[in-house]
């Protein structure tokens, strides 16, 4: 077991798009063990490897007690969506309404370079779509409209956490998202 310490917001891994993964090997194997470890002892529902300073396409899930892996991803979205409290293990205690799609169908390959498709709905689907914005350089209140955004930052900026991630010399950076919001959220 091998726990890593969670980026938070203002580290600026979290805002710089991932590299793909192109080597399918021992390193890539312990990255993915590393990551599923760091997620449980969290607890979390969901990990990228940016979260702990590793800029790879690599991220890892627990949902509905199901453990899984998908690297290099690519997404097929519902256009039906879902509103929900979202949280992010690089916002500690923070969570706000996100519109997600419903669905997703997600392919990519698996640690071992097999090639992987998920599908998923509610949960799972937020799960997927909130961990490949972190390979994408996006985080979650990148999907929240103004008016909740501005409740966000203020929190954020009141936080112990973001007061301390501060004192280490990071600042925060807003991107907004390249993903299709299907018109909403901004």
């Amino acid at each position: 077991m091998s726990l890593q310490q969670i980026r938070l917001f203002g580290d600026p891994v979290l805002v710089t798009p991932a590299s793909p993964v192109v080597d399918f090997d021992k390193e890539l194997r312990k990255l993915v063990q590393d990551l599923t470890d760091t997620m449980i002892a969290a607890p979390g529902a969901g990990l990228a490897a940016p979260q702990i300073g590793v800029s790879l396409r690599v991220f890892v899930w627990d949902v509905d007690e199901q453990l899984g892996h998908l690297i290099n991803p690519s997404l097929d979205l519902s256009e039906e969506t879902q509103e929900g409290d979202e949280g992010c293990l690089s916002f500690p205690s923070l969570s706000y309404p996100t519109k997600r799609a419903m669905r997703v169908v997600a392919k990519g390959w698996n640690m071992h370079g097999e090639p992987v498709v998920v599908e998923g709905s509610e949960l799972l689907a937020r799960a997927i779509q909130h961990e490949t914005d972190h390979l994408d350089g996006i985080v979650f209140i990148d999907r929240l409209d103004v008016e909740t955004r501005k409740i966000a930052m203020k929190d954020i900026r009141e936080s112990e956490w973001f007061a301390e991630s501060i004192s280490k010399g990071t600042s925060p950076t807003i991107k907004i998202s390249p993903h299709n919001t299907f018109g909403k959220g901004f």
